[in-house]
Order: C-alpha cells, then structure tokens, then sequence
C-alpha cells in the first residue's frame, strides 16, 4: 500500500506511534492498514539479532573482520562483497535493517569504539563505508549509517558536547556521511548520542534536517542511537523521524498532546510518518535466504588475510620458512578477534591460529606455550617462563601479543595505548633470545609499539578479524596470502604525540575539538613528529616500484567542469604476485588558511604479477582542491599552484607533480568594519579608497597609502578605528560615503 493511502487514514495515536519503536528492535504496526513492524539489528560486521526485550545473546552469524580489520583493506569491491554477505544473513533472519556501518572518525587512539569505525581520514572512511552500504542494500535489506556526527569518543557520551568549529567539522567530520548519502543512497542514518555545540543531535536542526536533507538530499529516515532521545517532540522538529528504544506512553502521548497544543503541525507529523512508511515499502520486495555458512566463513577468511598489514619484516622473515616454529601466546589459541558492545556477533564458528598453522606446516615442528593468562593473571609469572623455556630450540618465534577484550569496548575509552604489561616483559625476554621474533598483534585500537618494535624481526597487525581471523593469519604468516592491508590509521610512538591528546576527551560536559582539521596524519605531518608507522603504510612479500605521475586539465574552476586526470605507473618489482594501494595526495601550499601539508583524494588497490606494470588513472575536481570557508559558508578553491603526490603511505612519497589551477576569488562584502588590507584587495574597494585619499602634487598617495611602514602596522584595522587616527585620510564621513549604498 502506498503511504499516500495510508496517512489519512491513520489516527493521531497511530501516527505517533509509528515515530518510535515498538519494543528493543522493532517498530510499530499498524495492523488494520496492512502496515508491518521492521525488525532493526546491529551488524556493522555481522548480525546481532536479539529477542525482542533483549539487550544481548543473538542467534549465530558470521563474525565478519571489524571495521579496523577491513578498512585496513583498503578494497572497496571486498568491503561491498562483505556488505552483501551480512545483507543475505539479514534475508534469512527476517532483518529489514542492518545497524551499520560506523564511519566516525578516529580522532584519538583512545576511543573505546574505534575498532568499529574505518579511519583517521574522511575520505577513506566515506569510501569504505559506501562500499559496505551498497552491499547490505544491494539485498533490498536498508543499511543504517551512524553516528551522525562527531561520536568520537565514549566518555559522558550522551552528555558531552563536541565543540567542533564550523570549518573542522566540514572537512573532518561530516565528509564520510556525505559522500555515502550522495552517492549510495542509505535507506537510514542514526544520529549521535552526544551535543554538538551545545545541542544534542537529536534536536538539532541544522544537521538533521538542513544539512542531511536539504543540502546533501537524503531522502531516508533517521533513527536516533539508542537512548539518544531526551524530547521527541523537538527531536521530530529537528528532523529525528524514530526514536528507539521506545518510551511507550511517554514520547508517543507528548507527540499528541504537542499536536493538540499547536506546539507540533500535524503536517510536520504526517512528514514524518510518510518516512517511516517508505521505509517499511523499501523493505517490503525482500526475498527470504538461505545463508552458504561455509561460503561465508571462507569469504571472512578472505577478508581478514587482506585487512592484515604487515608493519615490518627485516631479513625476509617472513613468511616462515623454519623447520622448528615456536608459537607464544594465549592469543594464538584463544583468539581474540571481535570488540565488545553491541557490535558483538554469535559467530558460526571460530579459527584459531595455532591449529591453523600447525595445518598450514605439515612438515614443521610448531610448538606452543601459553605465555601469559587471559583470566589468570595470578600465573603469569610461571606462563612465562614457560614461554621462554619453550623459544629457546626454536628457529622463531611467533608471539602472538593483543589487547584483552576488557581493555577496549563500547561503553568506555583507554588512558593508554600500551599493551599488558605481562605481555610486554614476556616480549623482551623472547626478543634477548636467540630466535627471531615475529610480533602478531590482535587489537581493537592502535597500540604502541615503540619499545619493542625495532627489535622484532617482524610486526604484523591482525586488528579484531573476525571468526576466520585464525586461519586468514595463518595464510599470511606461511606465505599462502601476500599481505596487501595498508594501515587507515597513524600509529604514534607517543600517545602524547597525538593531536587530539590536550583536548581528550573533555571536561565538565564540553569536549573542545582544538586540533582543528590537524586530525590524524595530517596533524602528525603538519608537525613533523616522527611516527612508528605512517598512515597507509603496509608491507608485501613482493616489492613496486612507481613511476611517471603525469598530470593533464580539462575544464576550469571558475565554469565548473574542471578536470584533472593525474596517471602513474606502478610496477611489481618482486619475485611474487601482490597488490600494492597506490594513494594520492593533494596539497595546497600557498593557501591563506592553514592546511594539511597533504590530504588524502583517491586511493587505487591493484594486483600485479611478477614484472607486470599498470597504469593507474585517477580524476580530481574542484572540491578535492577545496577547503571550507567559514566567511562564504561554501566549500572555496583559491586559485595558484597545487602538489599532487603519489606513494605508498603518507610519509613515502614515490612520485610528485605540480598543477596550476585558476580561480576568481569570491567578492566580499564590505563593510566600515571590513580592514584596510580587504577593502584594499577588492578592485572595486581599492579605487574608491584611492581616489578617497588622493594623491600629492607629484601623484604619489597621501595618507596611510603613503606610508608603506604605517600600513603594514595597521593596515589589518578596519576603516572604523582608522578614522579616529588623524592624518590618515580615513573619516568617518568617507566611510559612510563608502559603505552607504547607492540609490
């Protein structure tokens, strides 16, 4: 039935109750008009399917890699893959929609929930998480893009404000919503638990509803987090179309009695439904599923052996090649490869490592010991020495080292970045042995690695990856996968290194974002701090090399169809096959604001074979030359020279090339508070100024214009203080003649 059909037949009780949700995680029906509750479910990386008053247990699904593990993949058509599998479980399992993904950005190492959120950058996150939205929905199941906006931490989450200046939040923290609403249409978006300066986003207009909807075009529904509600009737006004969970009798009858009251236009309310009713028709054409639970658990494995990002391998240790492999680590055979919170998935079952390699290594003595506890932390001392007995007849180690599942988690942010201090003791004791060490790490959250990495024969970064992680591990450490994972995020060799560190995670209600757009990498290169490992840093078993960053230009800024073709050629320069991302960077040097010494644009993952090369193209348009000015409230390109850089992280820069890009600067507004300096910019300005002050018998300028020296020490005053300096020429009756318009 067609929403036009059913709103005026629906009464003002009914309507309310359709603006929030039925129970935990459905919303409401309206039986007599044919009208079905949905059945809503976390998944960001795999179905969380509860009972209908239930806040945890689920029914088994794939455990798909976190978002940490598969952004590091930095493969959209694998991330979309992926979308589609947990869209085919949603099938099965009657799910209308998938509560995810998460594309907050990780502004500090610290957050609780960063393990399921892609990146420090907004446009890898904006892609990733675009992916993974046409996946889901590609099965006529409605993706949820969350937690519009500025979600970046856990602590007082549903209290603090994230004071974000307008320019920060544009370019930092709104982009990755914006290009997945622009270009793959998410059915929903749940907004924030947290203020926006000063505002919960729940109420806030300006993002909801002017922003989302009339700028960018969404034409889904909002959904608020859960609990994220505190006044549904000026949440509605805002533009928060449900609420859940549901406060049954309470925000329903508040809706009615603020439509009675005038305080609520019901055509405001009946806007509203018609979004819920377009949701519920959106979802009514899926077709039931039967999930291949082996298919998937393969393509899990899949994606977890090409998150993994190999940080270091010196000597070529990898992959392993020795006759006697000793395995350290709890880790190893009781793997940790998923965060805790509401993200947490039922899996279908489960890898471990240790066996996996021992499958993998037929002919190899593999060996193991524990090492450490991971609930008895009383047997520590013995573990280790255990593992220290066990490494010394080895030819490697592996030590499988991570985070423990109670040391990250929705609900809370870390103080700290270290790994457990039983871990790293046991880790140097194996690193003064005589066997190489290879470091795996499972982890949420970026760690640090700077007291013990340089020593390690080789780093690998597994993140949380799921419930084929095990066996994905074991394909790379044995070379049956070259590693292709690029890091989405810096590691820092100090917690205190990184930008956000003074202003995390607030105090007294109030987080002040005062990094700016310094988030991440940009911050990092901007101050150039020494890092452990780069943004988009990853290591292969192979080797590329680049070559020929040619660039070409059609169009132009100032009409609008400005086109810049950039091309590489990347070549495998190695023994093996392997995929290598080629990132392209772009900077504006010469920029009247301050900005990143580079920004991440486009990003390509190729596969090469030994001695093959491609050409990689990619096209550039004005916005990625833009940056957000607060004075024109629009994104600005200021015309001159821009870098365009090609390499394999941040910091490794294979390729470098300039472009000119013309562009007429924007008209201010001038006013009696406007500076010397604008009005003396402004063509039109600068000859009503000149022709003011005059000139002397000899035709040079009198007044401040003659004064070069003078006009550099107040030349940034506006006309209005300068009129009570005498002897400059500015008066108060020139400015009024200036500023007054012409009838």
């Amino acid at each position: 039935m067609e929403k036009r059909d059913v709103v005026p037949s629906l009464t003002l009780a009914e309507k309310a109750s359709l603006c929030l949700g039925a129970d935990m995680w459905h919303t409401a029906a309206i039986e007599r008009l044919g009208v079905r509750g949905l059945t809503l479910s976390d998944g960001p990386h795999g179905l969380r399917v509860t009972a209908a008053a239930a806040i945890s247990g689920s029914l088994p699904a794939t455990c798909f890699p976190t978002a940490s593990a598969l952004g590091s993949s930095w493969d959209v058509d694998l991330i979309e893959e992926v979308g589609s599998a947990i869209g085919v479980e949603a099938r099965a399992q009657n799910v209308d929609v998938v509560l995810g993904p998460g594309v907050n950005i990780k502004r500090s190492p610290l957050c609780g929930r960063n393990f399921e959120y892609f990146s420090e950058d907004p446009y890898l996150a904006g892609h990733l998480g675009a992916a993974l939205v046409l996946g889901i929905q590609s099965q006529g199941v409605g993706a949820s893009v969350k937690h519009f906006a500025a979600n970046n931490q856990e602590t007082d989450r549903l209290r603090v404000s994230a004071d974000i200046d307008e320019r920060t939040l544009r370019e930092i923290y709104l982009p990755a919503f914006e290009h997945i609403v622009t270009t793959a249409s998410p059915w929903t978006v749940m907004c924030a638990y947290n203020r926006l300066n000063g505002v919960h986003v729940s109420q806030h207009r300006e993002l909801l509803t002017d922003i989302l909807r009339t700028e960018w075009g969404f034409d889904g529904l909002v959904m608020s987090d859960w609990g994220a509600v505190h006044d549904r009737v000026e949440a509605l006004l805002a533009g928060l179309d449900l609420e859940m969970p549901p406060k049954l009798g309470v925000s329903d009858a508040a809706l009615i009695d603020a439509v009675h009251s005038g305080q609520l236009a019901e055509a405001d309310l009946d806007a509203t439904v018609q979004r819920v009713l377009r949701l519920v028709n959106r979802t009514a054409s899926r077709e039931p599923a039967t999930v291949d639970v082996d298919a998937h658990h393969a393509l899990a494995r899949r994606a977890a052996a090409a998150s993994i990002v190999l940080l270091r391998n010196t000597d070529a240790v990898l992959p392993l090649s020795g006759e006697r492999v000793c395995v350290i680590g709890e880790f190893a055979r009781t793997p940790r490869f998923q965060g805790a919170g509401s993200s947490q998935v039922n899996p279908t079952r489960v890898d471990n490592a240790l066996d996996e390699l021992r499958r993998a290594l037929p002919a190899a003595e593999v060996g193991f010991a524990a090492g450490f506890g991971l609930a008895t932390p009383d047997r520590d001392t013995e573990l280790a020495e255990e593992a220290v007995a066990a490494a010394a007849g080895a030819d490697v180690v592996v030590a499988f080292l991570g985070l423990p599942s109670d040391a990250e988690s929705e609900g809370f942010d870390r103080t700290h970045m270290e790994l457990p201090a039983a871990q790293t003791a046991l880790l140097h004791r194996l690193l003064d042995g005589p066997a190489p060490v290879v470091v795996v790490l499972a982890n949420g959250s970026a760690v640090l690695v700077t007291s013990w990495h340089e020593r390690a024969a080789a780093v690998v970064e597994c993140w949380l990856g799921g419930q084929a992680a095990g066996a994905a591990i074991a394909d790379v450490l044995t070379g049956a996968v070259n590693p292709s994972g690029r890091l989405t995020e810096t590691i820092p060799l100090r917690l205190a290194d990184n930008p956000s560190f003074l202003n995390f995670p607030g105090e007294d209600g109030h987080v002040r974002y005062g990094e700016g757009v310094f988030v991440g990498y940009r911050g990092y290169d901007a101050s150039g701090l020494a890092v452990a490992y780069p943004f988009g840093h990853g290591l292969s078993y192979t080797t590329f090399d680049y070559s020929g960053l040619d660039v070409s230009t059609t169009g132009s800024h100032d009409t609008g169809d400005l086109a810049i073709t950039a091309t590489v050629t990347v070549r495998n320069t190695g023994a093996l096959p392997g995929a290598e991302v080629v990132q392209l960077y772009v900077a504006d040097l010469d920029s009247s604001v301050s900005r990143p010494p580079r920004e991440l644009k486009r990003f390509a993952k190729v596969t090469l074979d030994p001695g093959a090369e491609t050409t990689v193209e990619f096209t550039l348009g004005s916005r990625d030359l833009a940056y957000w000015s607060t004075r024109h409230r629009r994104w600005l390109v200021e015309g001159g020279d821009f870098v365009l850089e090609a390499g394999a992280s941040s910091r490794d820069i294979r390729c470098h090339t300039t472009v000119r890009v013309d562009a007429i600067p924007p008209r201010v507004t001038l006013t009696a508070f406007s500076t010397l300096e604008e009005w003396l910019s402004d063509p039109d300005g600068h000859a009503a100024i000149t022709s003011a002050v005059g000139v002397d018998e000899q035709g040079h300028p009198t007044g401040i214009l003659g004064d070069e020296e003078l006009r550099t020490v107040i030349g940034n005053f506006p006309l209005s203080a300068l009129a009570a300096f005498p002897g400059l020429g500015i008066t108060h009756e020139l400015i009024r003649k200036l500023t007054t318009p012409a009838r």
